[in-house]
């Protein structure tokens, strides 16, 4: 009777240490383009993100968060990786569209992520989480998929960087099942989530829901134009200014009603997810991390008609460039049973980040063969506690929509320095003074400018980052 008595006791112990050491889930939501000052908690009074602000709340902020790149394809790879863009080689969009008239040409890189990298996705499965994706994988074609990368689901994932079809169903997305007329994309993708929340019983689940939303084309949630057309005619300013950006053209003002709305059907969505995750009693257990791929779309060629629909002021440029505001994000992370307030961090973190942090938040030990440039934030998120890497970079070799020209960037603390191919120039800007980038340092600081040019190379190497190099059929007299 005792030994029966010592079993059931080892058995209900064995039972609680499980049970306490339950596996927190994960909850990854990536936007496309959103910009840093697009939300209400970050700056904007035009749109309005009331669910998004409430998380915020709730969240450790991020105010020196980084994108892996300036554009959608390299940030993507690096956050399924948490390697460096140059380091995979997909260093543009897929499928990219390198000019052939130009002074430089860009250097080839891969169309899809190789399906010898793990990913994060695998990671998590093979420790027994449910995976699941939804919205834009813009990683590569059929045989790349997000269920050939250890995604359980995907909902929605191809090679495409923007909606097929648009917004509204018929999507004429292969990976999509068309919804009843008139179903709105950002709703579709909450949708197929929520279902699959409830699902999951009591297994641990990594949902990566990536919206489409804000990518071009700017169509408007129907259900919310009125609402910001409203709010606009209460405006004395109806139009946004433009400002000179080399060879392109920012915007300086957020006044699109359309894309207005938008914003506010993703800011609905979320709260409809966050509160499937309580109604599930899911939330407490689960990290949710809130991001977007890039800076906003707010420069374009100055060839083009159009606009940005978007500012990010008081950064400089957009999507596209390597100023801040094509690679300074929003980031949003509550831990998973997060009791504090939320807390603002300035620690400058980056994309490839996530993959060793959720690697360790889940208990798992990092593979010694995986090559990963990203540092593990876990400590950061537990204790407040600063890193010990002194800088990022970024390498960007292409030419861009958005009037961008080959380079790269680096920053080490407050310093920062851009790198320009097509005319061997540089700019030091020092960001805790000048968050703008107004103020060129470059001659006020020579031995600064050579000790980050130095140290950006060194790192470009490290990684066996390709260059831009000269096109033989450029004609100089143009």
């Amino acid at each position: 009777m005792k030994m029966r008595r010592n079993l059931y006791f080892l058995l209900s112990l064995f039972l609680f240490t499980s049970c306490s050491k339950k596996k927190q889930n994960f909850v990854f939501i990536l936007v496309d383009d959103l910009g840093w000052t697009d939300l209400g908690y970050s700056g904007s009074t035009f749109y309005e993100t009331p669910n998004i602000d409430a998380l915020s709340n709730h969240s450790i902020q991020f105010n020196n968060a980084y994108a892996s790149c300036s554009v959608s394809s390299p940030s993507r790879a690096s956050l399924m990786t948490g390697m460096h863009p140059a380091r995979i080689n997909i260093t543009d969009w897929i499928p990219g569209d390198d000019p052939q008239d130009q002074k430089l040409l860009g250097p080839d890189d891969l169309n899809q992520l190789p399906l010898e990298n793990k990913t994060i996705a695998e990671i998590l499965k093979d420790d027994g989480y449910q995976t699941f994706f939804a919205g834009k994988w813009h990683l590569g074609g059929i045989g790349f998929y997000p269920n050939d990368q250890g995604f359980d689901y995907n909902f929605g994932g191809h090679h495409m960087g923007q909606p097929p079809g648009g917004y509204y169903s018929p999507y004429k997305n292969p990976m999509l099942d068309d919804g009843p007329k008139g179903e709105y994309l950002t709703d579709r993708l909450t949708n197929e989530s929520i279902d699959f929340l409830s699902e999951v019983n009591d297994n641990p689940f990594f949902l990566y829901l990536n919206y489409y939303t804000v990518h071009t084309p700017i169509q408007a949630c129907k259900r919310h134009l009125k609402k910001f057309e409203d709010k606009l005619e209460g405006y004395e300013k109806k139009e946004s200014r433009i400002r000179i950006e080399g060879d392109g053209k920012t915007t300086l003002d957020q006044l699109n009603p359309a894309y207005a709305s938008m914003i506010y059907a993703l800011d609905e969505n979320i709260g409809r997810l966050i509160e499937k995750l309580k109604d599930e009693g899911l939330y407490e257990n689960t990290t949710i991390i809130f991001t977007s791929d890039n800076g906003g779309l707010t420069t374009l060629n100055s060839k083009y008609k159009s606009v940005g629909p978007t500012s990010v002021l008081p950064l400089r440029a957009g999507k596209g460039w390597l100023y801040e505001g094509g690679i300074r994000v929003p980031l949003l992370i509550k831990p998973s049973n997060y009791k504090d307030s939320n807390r603002v961090c300035t620690e400058p973190v980056i994309g490839h980040d996530f993959y060793p942090t959720m690697i360790s938040m889940a208990g798992l030990e990092m593979d010694s063969i995986l090559k990963i440039d990203g540092a593990d934030l876990s400590d950061l998120i537990r204790n407040n506690r600063p890193l010990e890497r002194e800088e990022i970079f970024w390498h960007y070799p292409h030419y861009h929509g958005s009037a961008w020209k080959p380079g790269a960037a680096i920053r080490q603390g407050g310093w920062k320095l851009i790198e320009f191919y097509e005319t061997n120039t540089f700019e030091l800007y020092h960001l805790l003074d000048d968050i703008s980038e107004a103020n060129n340092l470059a001659s006020t600081y020579p031995l600064k400018s050579k000790e980050l040019l130095n140290k950006l190379h060194n790192l470009q190497k490290s990684v066996n980052a390709k260059k831009a190099v000269p096109n033989p059929l450029f004609d100089k007299s143009e």
